[in-house]
């Protein structure tokens, strides 16, 4: 966890109703980070991105809840470059591979932790709508530490926990957010290719 990066962006804008949309209509209004390396806090208004991406490129890893499909793609419609091929850790996927079916952050947070986010993305857009924009600060940096402490919870114990539908009981199930062993030739490759030349 030495130099790794954890996030989590809000919207200005949602998809259409009633379709999945393409992540390449959304605007940021926000990307909150929990920076290891520096033990800090972190947001960035969508003016201020460009201050976001060195920390990015220079992260050992980038540790989201979809955010392979959500956060950084949305982030991709700011990037000179790609950010998918930045390493990361999906935290989604790994429960999907678990459990073989997704789970919400929320759901997660509560079996797990005891813990639950404090409003909702669609509240956020709202929030933006009304220039609230300090309550979209307080949602996303809690849903960054919501999401850390249910990655760190799952480093150290290998397991999280969700809430059966039919019996309402918590069960554990397996989950591995260890990085990926690199090979020899990766050893000391930390360099940034993602900036088109």
């Amino acid at each position: 966890m030495s130099n790794e990066i954890v996030i989590d962006i809000e919207t200005q804008n949602i998809f259409a109703p009633g379709g999945q949309g393409r992540t390449g209509d959304l605007k940021v209004s926000i990307a909150c980070i929990y920076d290891y390396k520096t033990g800090q806090f972190s947001s960035f208004k969508e003016n201020e991105l460009n201050k976001l991406w060195p920390i990015l490129e220079s992260a050992e890893r980038i540790i989201g809840y979809n955010s392979r499909y959500f956060d950084l793609p949305v982030l991709n419609n700011y990037y000179g470059g790609d950010l998918s091929k930045l390493p990361q850790l999906d935290m989604l996927e790994e429960v999907k591979k678990s459990l073989g079916f997704r789970l919400k952050l929320d759901d997660l947070a509560k079996a797990t932790l005891g813990i639950s986010k404090s409003a909702n993305g669609l509240q956020a857009v709202e929030w933006f709508k009304t220039g609230e924009f300090d309550k979209i600060e307080k949602y996303c940096l809690q849903d960054v530490k919501v999401t850390r402490e249910l990655y760190e919870y799952g480093v150290k114990n290998r397991q999280l926990f969700f809430q059966e539908l039919a019996t309402g009981k918590q069960r554990p199930f397996p989950i591995n957010f260890a990085p990926p062993v690199k090979s020899a030739t990766d050893a000391g490759h930390n360099i940034n290719l993602t900036l088109p030349f």
